[in-house]
């Protein structure tokens, strides 16, 4: 599993596996995000198994979904919600992490 830094609390990933968790609170990662919308490709696995599994590994986790292509504001103010109530460093995925990394820098934007 690879990840990129896109800041110093926030990092982005393709699709995890359960298995990946481990790894990555091995890391360091305080929360995970699933911006990933559930039954996007056949035998991805679904956001309520990675939420049993990142919970079990006593991580935070939440599920804000982003069709690709199709980012609205509302995905936005949600992601920014998340990323000041989470606890940081923050992992968020979906299925290739484009859309993880457009969410964070459309709040930087938003930001001003």
């Amino acid at each position: 599993m690879e990840y990129r830094q896109i800041s110093e609390d926030y990092s982005v990933s393709g699709q995890i596996q359960p298995e990946d968790v481990a790894t990555i609170k091995e890391a360091g990662f305080k929360s995970v995000i699933c911006n990933r919308p559930d039954d996007e490709q056949p035998g991805q696995p679904s956001a309520d198994t990675l939420k049993a599994t990142v919970e079990a590994a006593g991580l935070a986790f939440r599920y804000i979904p982003v069709i690709s292509g199709q980012m609205t504001a509302e995905n936005v103010e949600d992601q920014a919600e998340a990323l000041d109530e989470l606890q940081g460093p923050v992992f968020a995925y979906c299925r290739s992490g484009a859309r993880c990394t457009n969410l964070f820098l459309a709040i930087q934007q938003s930001k001003g």
